[in-house]
């Protein structure tokens, strides 16, 4: 009988299979001059077996030569693994243009980021890179958070001028 999964790492100590009649076997090292070597083995044995199985059952069926075009639109004689269903130009165009969009905001922020005060940096890091609350940001620095809050507001607002 064939194995569809491996057994796990934690398992392995014992070999365990199934007779063509079903019956359960135990295989433990120790008995019958069994090692634990000998475990190892079939387990890597198993293992081969089920990533064959496996490069089987996902392999191509079909030669990539049979691609035939039919005489209508709806052909059904087309190869499945050599069609392309994410060939719609107009998304493709609007996923570039955002793209480029998005690159060039991180632009405009890199560059505004460079503007910003050595403490608004550290602050930055703090919010959003470490992502750290309000709160404990104020009670390492033994302000209040609405001092946080403010000096988060003077950051953005000085992010905003520059980013335009």
């Amino acid at each position: 009988m064939s194995r569809a999964y491996k057994t796990s790492k934690k398992r392995r100590t014992n070999y365990i299979y199934y007779t063509t009649e079903g019956t359960k076997i135990v295989i433990t090292p120790g008995e019958d001059s069994v090692t634990a070597s000998d475990i190892e083995i079939l387990h890597s044995m198993d293992d081969f077996e089920v990533d064959e199985q496996r490069r089987y059952d996902y392999r191509v069926t079909t030669h990539l030569d049979a691609y035939h075009d039919g005489e209508s639109a709806a052909a059904n004689d087309r190869n499945k693994y050599l069609a392309d269903d994410r060939a719609n130009l107009e998304e493709l165009y609007i996923e570039a243009e955002e793209e480029a969009e998005h690159l060039d905001l991180l632009d405009k922020l890199t560059k505004a980021m460079e503007c910003l005060l050595p403490q608004q940096k550290v602050l930055f890091k703090k919010v959003y890179l470490d992502k750290r609350s309000n709160t404990d940001i104020a009670a390492e620095e033994g302000v209040s958070e609405a001092a946080i809050r403010k000096r988060l507001r003077k950051m953005y607002a000085r992010l905003r001028k520059n980013i335009s």
